[in-house]
């Protein structure tokens, strides 16, 4: 008979990344750390894998196990539909966008930098969905999270955006839990309704966008 002391302690054990001996691997499957960061290749031979939580999650890399055994709940599916955490920044224009202007609007917060070349990559995409969209009450805000509103402030002299662009000055990405950039929330209501990191072509995008909006 098992005791609730020992029951317990099964429990704990059951929260904590297990490795699969190499044996058990499967033979074809994709790396959860690359799929987290955007950069998912597909189906592959994995190196390793854990199990967690009831759960298998497989690694193309051996290196990889220890990033996510260090915080294995980053890399689990997000929460969809959940509440926005906290967003109180002032766009280059002098705008305050928090929850209250991002009323009854379907907002875009695009997490990037100037040195990121996927997020300058995605930009003309996500230029051509605003204007696209503009009139059903869509926005997109560009959160810059370089590290001194200088870089920011010169790039923009070289650079035009066509929507509102905003220097993250209080660590808003570490609230939103963004690892990699670009990182993408769509919010509607007060919700996060969808996310996604990396790189993706205009016609993913607008599947993602375009259900959210007024039709």
């Amino acid at each position: 008979m098992i005791t609730t002391s020992l029951a317990l302690i099964i429990l704990s054990h059951q929260d904590q990344p297990v490795d699969i001996p190499k044996a058990e691997l499967a033979k074809s499957a994709p790396c959860v750390i690359c799929n987290a960061n955007g950069e998912s290749h597909g189906d592959e031979k994995p190196a390793a894998g854990v199990k967690y939580k009831g759960n298998t999650y497989y690694f193309c890399s051996t290196k990889e196990v220890a990033t996510f055994k260090a915080d294995p709940e980053a890399f689990m599916p997000p929460v969809l539909p959940r509440t926005m955490p906290k967003f109180d920044l002032m766009d280059t224009a002098g705008k305050a966008w928090n929850a209250e202007a991002m009323k009854d609007k379907v907002v875009l917060v695009d997490f990037w930098a100037t040195w990121c070349g996927p997020c300058k990559e995605m930009k003309p995409i996500i230029e051509k969905t605003h204007a696209e969209f503009s009139k059903k009450n869509y926005e997109v805000l560009s959160v810059s999270i370089d590290e001194k509103k200088e870089t920011l402030t010169g790039f923009l002299k070289k650079n035009t955006f066509k929507n509102p662009v905003l220097f993250d000055s209080t660590q808003t990405w570490s609230e939103w839990k963004v690892r990699v950039i670009p990182a993408f929330f769509v919010v509607k209501n007060g919700q996060v309704v969808d996310q996604w990191v990396g790189k993706k072509s205009e016609k993913e995008v607008r599947a993602i966008v375009e259900p959210h909006l007024e039709k």
